[in-house]
C-alpha cells in the first residue's frame, strides 16, 4: 500500500501547528526539514476537502508552498538517520535510534528505528504518554497498547515491569516496523494487525494504552472500559486541551474516573482509572 507525500515549506513557527492539524485528519508520519515538513499518509486514508482546508486556512500566514507525490513502500532507514534526533522524558526514559550511542544515566532505554511510522516520542501526545506511564505501577502487570505505531509506548510498558504487553495497529507499515522495534528491545510478542474490534483482545488488563486521535476514543472508550480490571487504569493521548470534557463525559458513565491530566503544546493526556 502505497503513501502519499506532501513537502510543505512553511515558516519555522508552523512546523508543529502543522503537524498537529495534519494528524487530526488522518496523517500519521512527519519529517522535519529544513524548510518546513515532509508529511505523510496512506491513500486510503487521504481526505482531500480536509487537507486543502488545513492548507487554506495556513497559506498565507505559514507562507506554505506544496509538492504532492507517491511514495511507494521503502526502507526509510537511511532518511531518519539524517534528520531523526533522540529525545529525553525527564530523566524517565531516552529514546534513540540504533545509530545513536547510549546513555546510561537515564532509568531507561528505548531504541527506536521508526521508518513510517507515527510514535518516536518526538510529538507531544506520545512524549506525554511515555511520561504518564512512568507514573503507574506497571510491574507484573497485563498491558494493552492501542494503535502501537513504532511500538514505543508497548516497549515502555515492557521496561516497565509489565508481565504480558499485547499490542497492534490498523496499519501494515507500522506492524512490521513495531514487530523489528520490539525485536531491538527485547519483546518477544508480536504486534498485530487490525483494529480493536478486529484484533479482538480479551480482557482483563491492568492497563490500556491509546494514544489516537479523540473520534476513535470516543468510539472505542466502552471497549476500553470493558478490557479493564477494577482499580485499571487507562491512559489516553492524541487529542487537544480543549477535548478534555468530551472524553471525560464519554468516560465517566463507564465508571473511568479522571486521576491526572496534563498538556503540551496544547496536546493533552489523561490517566483514567476504572472504579467498581
Amino acid at each position: 500500500m502505497d503513501y502519499l507525500e506532501f513537502k510543505i515549506k512553511c515558516l519555522e513557527q508552523f512546523r508543529e501547528i502543522l503537524i498537529a492539524e495534519l494528524s487530526m485528519i488522518g496523517f500519521n508520519s512527519f519529517l522535519e526539514t529544513e524548510e518546513g515538513i515532509d508529511a505523510y499518509t496512506l491513500e486510503s486514508d487521504f481526505d482531500r476537502t480536509a487537507f486543502d482546508e488545513v492548507m487554506d486556512q495556513y497559506k498565507v500566514d505559514a507562507e506554505i508552498t506544496l509538492e504532492e507525490g507517491i511514495m511507494p513502500k521503502v526502507n526509510w532507514n537511511e532518511e531518519w538517520e539524517k534528520n531523526y534526533d533522540p529525545i529525553a522524558v525527564d530523566d524517565l526514559v531516552y529514546v534513540r535510534a540504533s545509530f545513536h550511542p547510549s546513555k546510561p544515566e537515564f532509568k531507561h532505554e528505548i531504541v527506536i528505528n521508526p521508518k513510517m511510522s507515527f510514535g518516536t516520542g518526538h510529538h507531544a501526545t506520545t512524549f506525554q504518554m511515555l511520561r504518564n506511564q512512568g507514573q503507574i505501577d506497571h510491574q507484573g502487570k497485563r498491558v494493552l497498547d492501542v494503535g502501537s505505531g513504532t511500538g514505543i509506548l508497548a516497549v515502555m510498558a515492557h521496561l516497565l515491569g509489565a508481565s504480558e504487553v499485547e499490542a497492534f495497529d490498523i496499519d501494515d507499515w507500522c506492524v512490521d516496523n513495531g514487530n523489528e522495534n520490539f525485536d531491538l528491545n527485547g519483546l518477544t510478542t508480536r504486534m498485530e494487525l487490525g483494529t480493536i474490534r478486529e484484533v479482538n483482545p480479551k480482557g482483563e488488563f491492568d492497563i490500556v494504552l491509546a494514544n489516537i486521535n479523540k473520534n476513535v476514543l470516543l468510539d472505542e472508550m466502552n471497549i476500553y472500559g470493558d478490557l479493564l480490571k477494577n482499580d485499571g487504569f487507562l491512559l489516553l493521548s492524541g487529542f487537544y486541551t480543549q477535548d478534555i470534557e468530551d472524553l471525560n463525559e464519554c468516560a465517566t458513565p463507564l465508571g473511568l474516573e479522571l486521576i491526572a491530566q496534563q498538556s503540551k503544546d496544547n496536546w493533552a493526556a489523561l490517566i483514567l482509572q476504572k472504579k467498581a
